[in-house]
């Protein structure tokens, strides 16, 4: 048993960093949206599945699932109420509204239940909504000013909140565990740094970015939720990733014709 829980940490001190600083990495090549579109992938809340899964069992992680699916809903609220926000203030004001809208979001989303195929269209239908609303200003010249410690700083971030919330879950329970992977830790500094540098239209192409990459995320987990307790986690995590990847290629094809 101690060995195993010694493994588990092992890989969440590998994993995680890797795939936290890959796509930052990308991101900082190739913009803004494309930046918002990597960070909607499941990169946080689906090795905490994972963890999670490996941990207390696949019955868990399955109820944690429909929780991470539901906190869909609160990112997209997010990334609305950023994105007007930031039309008329700052990036202050815009990132503590966007966060309070999806706080009162999660909070509200813990007392109700929604089975898998009710919240699953639901957030589909979310996501069309939010990019239809989301603010058309055209993206500013000029050049982002992040520093050499960015991307240390998001891997520090984003490994210590896996390593905190699978390390709470059994306390916090499943459904609010998987609420919490959705906290938009790195759309956030992302957000912020695109509004203080390039301006608000900056900042809301990468909440659209975020929210493209948000039909990838919703297809990881309605694929893992229908698998996890009837196949192997490799198989259920495997076929998972394989959709999300086939899904985010295409909404990136999307993205680039539409907003390139």
């Amino acid at each position: 048993m101690e060995n195993n829980k010694m493994n588990i940490l092992a890989l969440k001190l590998i994993l995680a960093p890797l795939i936290i600083g890959s796509a930052s990495l990308a991101g900082r090549r190739w913009g803004p949206a494309v930046s918002g579109w990597i960070v909607g992938m499941p990169l946080t809340s689906g090795p905490v599945v994972f963890f999670v899964a490996l941990s207390h069992g696949t019955s868990f992680a399955s109820s944690s699932i429909l929780g991470v699916l539901s906190g869909g809903i609160s990112l997209v609220l997010y990334a609305l109420t950023y994105s007007w926000a930031a039309t008329r203030f700052g990036w202050g004001i815009s990132i503590t509204s966007s966060l309070l809208v999806f706080s009162l979001s999660t909070l509200y989303l813990q007392t109700v239940s929604i089975p898998l195929f009710v919240i699953a269209p639901v957030v589909f239908v979310a996501i069309f909504a939010g990019l239809y609303l989301m603010p058309k200003d055209d993206v500013e010249e000029g050049e982002s000013k992040l520093g050499p410690w960015d991307i240390p700083a998001r891997i520090l971030i984003g490994t210590s909140f896996i390593l905190l919330l699978t390390g709470v879950a059994p306390f916090i329970g499943s459904r609010m565990t998987g609420l919490l992977t959705t906290i938009p830790l790195y759309v956030t500094i992302l957000s912020i740094f695109a509004h203080r540098d390039l301006g608000p239209a900056s900042a809301a192409h990468v909440l659209r970015g975020l929210l493209y990459g948000m039909f990838a995320f919703t297809g990881f987990f309605l694929v893992l939720s229908l698998l996890i307790e009837r196949a192997s986690l490799g198989v259920a995590f495997g076929l998972a990733v394989m959709t999300a990847l086939t899904v985010q290629g295409t909404s990136l094809l999307i993205l680039r014709k539409l907003h390139g």
